[in-house]
């Protein structure tokens, strides 16, 4: 890991521990630091390494200073458009008789963070039944969003029978709605984890409260989703790490037992592993670490995950990159055991590929 990466790193870790900043110091007089600012910038960590570095007094150069705390402004500032309209959103779909949930997002840096306003985010990631997938892209249309992806002529319930979310915008305010209608692209995984699953309300803003996952299953869920992306950009897995910091040894294994009954399969482990690689979340838990190591699949989607997120001096956009996807796909057929997976999982990223 470069240095900056490792800065990063522990500005993410400072951001829900609020440990000791000695680390942080030592790191700031190693980093170059306009390449520090890309790296956190890529990752979609910036307002948090900024409430670290402005909070513990760091010697950061009076130009990055000023960026990084404008940009932490604009993320703010964002959030609260956001968190409004989720609110304004939620009482509409509730009025229309739908039972929404809110995935990632607010409700998840409350979860995971004392200054949740600073994670950085873009959309609203809102789950419906996929029974009432037109009432809730008619309530979006009456609310003045356009369907971005796919594009209006596109028949929206063909659309949803293959693909888990549509793409809506209500430009003119930079606000913008993933539309799911289940979870993963591949129905193999996380099963059961849907509009039905267990919930819990989260106050984002004082007397605006959303709907989001369970507990466990959250947690099955964050993993399946980092591991759809191979964990490339590092908020997915500061996010995870968040969640998990004030967890007891003990309610980590559980978490992960229970997990693996709700279908998460080696996502988890590849969680589980790489949070412990870069915040050492399995530092009091060495059994389960070392249960988890004992599978060499696991180790494997280990070190790919550590060199997607953290290889490069300069991270780049998988998408960027001739072949840059290949590593991401790959590991997505080793998520379960079994050929019957691999050979599902390899016709739908085949049927995505052609259109």
């Amino acid at each position: 890991m470069t240095p900056e990466f490792e800065l990063t790193a522990e500005c993410c870790r400072w951001a829900f521990s609020g440990r000791d900043a000695t680390k942080v110091h030592a790191l700031c007089r190693m980093v170059d630091w306009p390449r520090f600012q890309r790296t956190a910038l890529f990752h979609r960590v910036h307002g948090l390494a900024w409430n670290c570095l402005y909070s513990i007094g760091a010697d950061v150069p009076p130009a990055v200073a000023r960026s990084l705390s404008g940009e932490s402004r604009q993320i703010a500032a964002s959030n609260l458009r956001i968190a409004v309209e989720a609110g304004e959103l939620r009482a509409a779909l509730e009025c229309a008789e739908m039972r929404p949930l809110f995935v990632k997002g607010l409700a998840l840096a409350t979860l995971a963070y004392p200054k949740p306003m600073l994670k950085a985010g873009w959309d609203i990631d809102l789950l419906v039944d996929a029974d009432e997938l037109s009432g809730a892209a008619a309530e979006l249309d009456a609310r003045g969003y356009q369907r971005i992806v796919p594009p209006p002529s596109t028949d929206l319930a063909k659309w949803h029978a293959h693909r888990k979310e549509s793409v809506w915008a209500k430009a003119d305010q930079r606000l913008y709605v993933e539309l799911h209608s289940r979870l993963t692209e591949n129905r193999d995984l996380i099963p059961t984890i849907g509009i039905d699953s267990p919930r819990q309300e989260v106050e984002i803003l004082r007397g605006v409260s959303l709907s989001t996952l369970g507990r466990d299953e959250l947690f099955a869920y964050l993993c399946v989703h980092g591991a759809s992306s191979l964990w490339f950009r590092l908020k997915w897995i500061t996010d995870l790490a968040a969640v998990l910091h004030p967890a007891k040894p003990t309610e980590i294994e559980r978490l992960y037992c229970r997990s693996q009954k709700l279908g998460a399969g080696r996502a988890a482990a590849q969680a589980l592993l790489l949070a412990d690689a870069i915040y050492g979340t399995l530092g009091d838990a060495s059994d389960l670490r070392e249960q988890l190591l004992r599978d060499p699949a696991s180790r494997w989607l280990l070190s790919q995950a550590l060199e997607q997120l953290a290889g490069r001096p300069d991270p780049v956009e998988p998408t960027s990159r001739p072949l840059g996807t290949l590593r991401m796909h790959l590991t997505q057929l080793a998520l379960l055991p079994g050929l019957r997976f691999k050979a599902r999982e390899f016709a739908r990223q085949a049927r995505a590929a052609l259109g």
